[in-house]
Order: C-alpha cells, then structure tokens, then sequence
C-alpha cells in the first residue's frame, strides 16, 4: 500500500464544522494550469493499421479487412471502427513513425513506461512515478493512479521506493462502484449529508445578501463539483463513455484527473491487445469500439470542460503489429514502425506527423524515438527530463537517457 491508502486519498469524508467540505475547499484553491496528464495504455499492441495508419493501397497480403473513413481534418483517415474518434481528429495528432527496437513484451513495456531499457540489477521508474517524485501531489490526493491496477515493475517506483508506487483504483465497470477509501465519512449516510448541505446552504444564504464580490457563487461550485464527485453513480456520461473496462475507466480517469491527480494511466487486464490471432473480428466487435467510445468522448468532454489545455492526452501499446497477416489470422509484434496519439496541452491537434511506407513495414520520415517521445512529455509537464538521481546500487540514472524533446510536442 502507498501513503494515501487510508489517510491521504481523497479527503471527502472530513466534514468542517459548518458542514463545508474540506475536498470542496482544494477545488477552490486548486484553480491552475497545471499540466495532468491520462495515459491510454493500449498494453500487448494495438495494430496501426487496422486504426490509425491505414493502408488501403498496400500490397492485398497486407491490407486490412476494414474500410477507411474520413476524419474531420480534410486529407486525415483511421479505420472504420473509429467514427467517433474520426470526429475528434482536430483535437489530436496522430504520429505515425514511433520507432524501437524491442519486440519482446517486456521489454517493450519498460521502455514505454519508463524510457529506459529494461535492466537485470536495475528497475527505473515509471513516468508517472517519476511525476510524483518531482511535481508532489495536488489536494492531498495521490499524483499516479493506475486503472484498474498497475501490471508489473515496469508501472511502478523502482529504486525510488514504493512512496511513488502508482494508486491502484480497480475496475471501473462494475456496480456501485466507488474508489476505496472514496465513500462518506463512516455513519454519514446521504439524508444526513444533504442535511448539513442544507444548513450550509441557509448560513450562506444570510451572508449573501452582503456579498458584492461573486465569492459566494465561485464558492458554492466547488462545493456542487465536490458532491457530484461523491456521487459517482449519477454522472451523465457513462453512457456515452460505454459501459465497458475502458469507457468508465477513462470517465474515472477525466474526474480524478479535474480533482488534482497529475498521472492516471488506463489499461486492460494483460496483454489484451496482443492479438496474434483472429485480429479483425477481436478489433471489429470489441476492441476498438469500446476505444472509440471512450477515448473520443474523452476528448470532448475534456474540452467541453475546459480542460483539454491542461490535460495531455496519450495513447501507446508497446509496439505496433506487423503488416503481414499470420497464419492464424493475426498479427504478430512490430516495434519498428508503429503509431501513437497525443492530444491536449497545447498540443496542436488535426496533424499527422511522420509517415510509414505504402506497405507500412518501414518508416518514410521522421522517426520517432522512444527517449525523444518521453523527453517531450517531461518538457511539457515542466519536469527538467535530463536530471539525475542516484539510484539504490549508487548508479546515476538520468530521468531519460539521451532524449530531447521533439519540436512538434
């Protein structure tokens, strides 16, 4: 367990005397552009050119089963299976030439996670460990949580300790589902809370009358966003997000995010991307509606918000698929030339930066390289990427190896 287990995650159960809410008062005086960021970890290897990169004209052997579509960005097209996404193209860049050199899972998994390889005496820290260790945390809650639950080393603290260990919040998608230690405070049911509302409301009403500054009013939001976080199972979206693992972890991930954690990653259960058979009926029927529904009312709903700006928006696997089909009917592992998504932060979207070739085995221009990936994030997050620490063996570790971050992030 972390340090906020029971103590620090999500002080909503602390009731000041007047019935005020001590997470309504952090909402208030957390009112910053600071950078979060939500990290769709699409773990095992989403095929780009069954989503982002496809390939309508490449050799037939190769070619996908799906259709493309147009975006709303004239000359950008993903698959079929993405309308939702493709209507939020403005808001993304896509790139198209992420590049590595490491086909083996976990290997894979340490470099996208940490931007380091992996090393037998050696764990680094995960990226968003890193963010915890360097940013702090905001209203008391954690800065890394992982939903539903971080997989391996790779995700976690390494040498830095288990203090920067991410927060494990647990599948979403379940009934009456609630984040432990997020509940009212022990003997508080809901007539009692709306009660104590009540009664604040009253007082505040008496001392409105004297108020000539809005303060009251920027108040009382606080304190309505703070009771709607409470009631996790009334918010409207869920179904626009999809009743699904990914669509109500990535509604959990946008809330928690609007309360101050700076680093949720979001993932399934194992390697579930990995689909080194049966690809496009897998893709077709589960997977890639149940990203679209979720990662593209994400985007809309961050900006509705007015969050898009100060959130950044990722989506990764470990590596991409190979153009070839196997025998199997499915695609095996391909770390040369794959596609990622970044959205938000400031992030020019409506772009697609680097290209692959007509058969999508190679990369035409601009490589991407992992370090350079990472350094960029740091740099946007205001994290110094090339900073040392001295890990447990007494080895000097820079936060990335040789990574500088990328003109277009």
């Amino acid at each position: 367990m972390t340090q906020f287990d029971r103590r620090g995650f999500l002080k909503i159960g602390a009731i000041l005397p007047w019935g005020y809410l001590s997470w309504g008062d952090a909402l208030r005086a957390e009112s910053n552009k600071d950078i979060s960021v939500i990290h769709l970890f699409l773990q095992g290897g989403i095929s780009q050119m069954d989503s982002f990169d496809p390939k309508p004209d490449c050799d037939p052997k190769f070619r996908s089963v799906f259709k493309t579509i147009p975006t709303n960005v004239a000359g950008m097209q993903v698959t079929e299976h993405l309308p939702f996404t493709a209507k939020q193209a403005d808001k993304y860049t896509v790139i198209r030439s992420m590049t590595h050199k490491k086909s083996a899972h976990g290997e894979a998994v340490t470099l996208l996670l940490t931007g380091h390889d992996a090393l037998p005496t050696l764990q680094p820290p995960a990226m968003g460990s890193v963010v915890q260790k360097e940013l702090g945390p905001r209203n008391e809650l954690p800065s890394y949580v992982w939903i539903p639950q971080s997989p391996g080393n790779s995700s976690r603290a390494g040498f830095l300790g288990a203090t920067y260990n991410p927060f494990n919040a647990g599948e979403a998608n379940v009934p009456k589902y609630s984040v432990r230690d997020l509940d009212l405070p022990m003997g508080v049911d809901w007539s009692r809370m709306e009660g104590r509302y009540s009664l604040l409301s009253m007082v505040d009403s008496k001392i409105r009358n004297w108020d000539t500054t809005g303060t009251f009013d920027s108040i009382d939001s606080y304190y309505h966003t703070a009771l709607d976080l409470m009631r996790s199972p009334l918010e409207k979206l869920r179904d626009r997000y999809g009743r699904t693992t990914m669509g109500q972890a990535c509604l959990l991930a946008r809330r928690l995010v609007e309360s101050g954690v700076r680093f949720v990653t979001v993932s399934k259960a194992g390697q579930a991307w990995d689909h080194h058979s049966n690809i496009f009926p897998l893709l077709a029927n589960s997977f890639l509606p149940e990203f679209d529904s979720a990662f593209a009312t994400l985007l809309d709903d961050l900006s509705q918000r007015g969050m898009l700006d100060s959130t950044l928006v990722l989506v990764t696997g470990e590596f991409g698929r190979t153009p070839e089909i196997n025998a199997n009917g499915g695609r095996d592992h391909w770390p040369g030339c794959f596609s990622v998504v970044v959205a938000g932060a400031g992030i020019e979207g409506g772009r697609v930066i680097g290209a692959s070739d007509k058969d999508g085995k190679g990369i035409l221009d601009t490589p991407v390289q992992v370090p350079d990936f990472m350094a960029s994030i740091y740099h946007r997050l205001g994290i110094d990427y090339t900073k040392e620490y001295v890990s447990n063996i007494g080895r000097p570790l820079r936060i990335v190896p040789d990574g500088k971050p990328l003109a277009f992030l």
